[in-house]
C-alpha cells in the first residue's frame, strides 16, 4: 500500500493506493483514436487488439516529485486526468503517464513499469465536476529552445468517461473501489512525439474557473 496526501477544496486528502492503473487507448472518438494510434505506430507500437486496455504499474512508480530520474533519452510525458478511489469518495487529479517510448516499442508493459507516474498535489472531489464532465480542458507542455510550448490540447470528452472505464475495467477483473489510482488515457500530441525534459500538464474547469498542475523535470541517468 502507498499513502498519498493531496489537497482539496474540501480539506486534506490522504488516500490510500493499494493498485496502479493505466488505463490506454481511451479515446471516444474513433478518428481521434487513430491518430493517436498512428503516432505510436510511427515509433514501432503495435495497437493492442481490443481498446480500451488497461495495464499495472508498481505503485513506487507514483510521485509528485518536481524532479524524477529516467533512463536514457528516449522517454517522454503524456498529460492525463487521474482518478483515485478512496474510503472517502472518488477525487480527480492530473498527472503524466511518463513512458519510454524506445522500450514501448516491445513491450508496453515494461515501458510503463519502468518511468516514474507524476501526479498533481491537489484534487477535486468527484462530485464538484461530475455534473459538467466533459467540460474540462487537459493540456499539457514541454519546454524547448528554451520557450513552454503547447504539447497536447484538447477535451476529456475526447475521452471515455471515468464511469465507463471502471465499468469495462470491472469486467475484465481489474481492481476497483476504494485504494485504485488509474490514469485515463491522454491525447494525440502537436507535432510529434518526442522526449523533453520539462514537462507540465493542467486540467482545466472552465465551469468553476480553476485547474489542477504539476510540473516536473526528467533527469537522464
Amino acid at each position: 500500500m502507498r499513502t498519498l496526501h493531496f489537497t482539496s477544496p474540501t480539506g486534506p486528502v490522504h488516500a490510500e493506493i493499494t493498485d496502479l492503473v493505466i488505463a490506454g487507448w481511451t479515446g471516444r472518438d474513433a478518428h481521434k483514436l487513430q491518430e493517436h494510434i498512428d503516432e505510436l505506430a510511427a515509433l514501432g507500437v503495435a495497437p493492442p487488439a481490443t481498446v480500451p486496455c488497461y495495464y499495472r504499474a508498481g505503485l513506487e512508480t507514483l510521485t509528485q516529485a518536481p524532479l524524477v530520474d529516467v533512463l536514457g533519452h528516449d522517454s517522454s510525458g503524456e498529460g492525463e486526468w487521474v482518478l483515485i478511489e478512496t474510503a472517502g469518495g472518488r477525487f480527480i487529479s492530473c498527472g503524466s503517464d511518463h513512458t519510454d517510448r524506445k522500450v514501448e516499442a516491445y513491450s508496453i508493459m515494461v515501458s510503463k513499469q519502468m518511468c516514474p507516474k507524476p501526479i498533481s498535489h491537489a484534487v477535486w472531489p468527484w462530485e464538484e465536476v461530475a455534473p459538467h464532465w466533459d467540460s474540462l480542458e487537459i493540456h499539457s507542455e514541454i519546454r524547448e529552445g528554451g520557450q513552454w510550448v503547447t504539447y497536447q490540447r484538447g477535451g476529456v470528452a475526447a475521452m471515455r468517461h471515468p464511469d465507463d472505464l471502471i465499468e469495462k475495467a470491472r469486467a475484465l477483473g481489474v481492481p476497483k473501489g476504494p485504494g485504485l489510482l488509474m490514469f485515463g488515457g491522454t491525447l494525440a500530441v502537436q507535432g510529434g512525439i518526442r522526449p523533453a525534459a520539462d514537462f507540465r500538464v493542467t486540467l482545466h474547469d472552465p465551469v468553476l474557473g480553476r485547474s489542477l498542475s504539476h510540473g516536473y523535470t526528467a533527469r537522464t541517468v
